[in-house]
């Protein structure tokens, strides 16, 4: 069920008095990670992005996916970074549509995968040892974090949640990524990209987890707008996105650039939602 009432937590941009009287452009962005990390982690983007419109910019972060895709949904926003499963579901409730996701620092394309990891010690070899057993995942409405594990855990004859043991919802991949770690859960969920950034800053060692599964290739997270935007300035966002050549805010963002995508480079994730039931009726 998504959140009736999302709690947003909003960064203005502090102008002058004369900024305050324009109508600012409003940024929605999910908690892939902990809603304070997404914060800081765009806060330099905010700044690009007013300074490229010469418009006033509001970041949001709501406190879960389904409160980013509420808040679009009810045109509190102009402009979001979902998932894939959290773009299908969100156009499914309001007029929307992609327009760049990011070229990967990492992989050097705009896909990337899913993974089920376990601890390093694991005895478990393939997807189907994982039958009672139980597994982490993200967010529900992830696309890395939850659609994609459902989507290789199905291939190997495993439903869920009723062939698991149990099925815990962490929140966000770090979470997860901690809990396989620390041996809390026997497997989780997670996007690769954002195990290779943990692994790099420290925070989980790439020594006491071990990779059981890798996703066929996702396209990258969706930058959205509402149809209703004003074209002009819908073409002024996207130039923002294709013109970012700054390699520290690019570092932020987990980016090496922006690719133009349209909704077709989401079909499948779509398709895949709906029959595993994540996607409203």
């Amino acid at each position: 069920m998504l959140a009736l009432v999302p709690t947003l937590f909003l960064t203005g941009c502090g102008g002058n008095g004369s900024q305050n009287a324009v109508k600012p452009v409003r940024v929605g962005l999910i908690p892939n990670q902990s809603p304070d990390k997404i914060k800081a982690q765009y806060e330099p983007f905010r700044a690009y992005l007013s300074q490229k419109l010469n418009l006033p910019v509001e970041l949001f972060v709501a406190t879960d996916y389904a409160g980013v895709v509420e808040a679009i949904a009810s045109d509190k926003l102009d402009l979001a970074y979902f998932g894939g499963l959290t773009y299908v579901q969100a156009k499914r409730r309001a007029d929307i549509y992609p327009i760049v996701t990011e070229i990967d620092r990492f992989t050097h394309t705009s896909k990337y995968h899913s993974l089920i990891i376990v601890p390093s010690h694991s005895p478990v070899e393939r997807v189907s040892d994982l039958k009672e057993k139980t597994f982490a995942f993200g967010d529900i409405n992830s696309t890395s974090g939850s659609l994609y594990p459902r989507i290789m855990l199905d291939r190997a004859g495993i439903k869920v949640p009723g062939d698991l043991q149990q099925a815990l919802y962490t929140g966000g991949h770090d979470a997860t990524a901690l809990a396989v770690q620390n041996g809390t859960v026997d497997a989780g969920g997670i996007e690769d990209r954002i195990l290779y950034a943990l692994e790099e800053k420290g925070i989980i060692d790439k020594d006491k987890i071990r990779v059981l599964a890798q996703s066929d290739p996702i396209e990258g997270y969706p930058w959205v707008v509402r149809a209703s935007l004003d074209r002009e300035l819908v073409e002024h966002i996207t130039d923002a996105f294709l013109d970012l050549r700054d390699p520290d805010l690019l570092r932020l963002m987990r980016a090496e650039g922006y690719a133009r995508v349209s909704a077709a480079d989401y079909r499948y994730v779509e398709e895949e939602a709906a029959r595993l039931g994540l996607l409203q009726k």
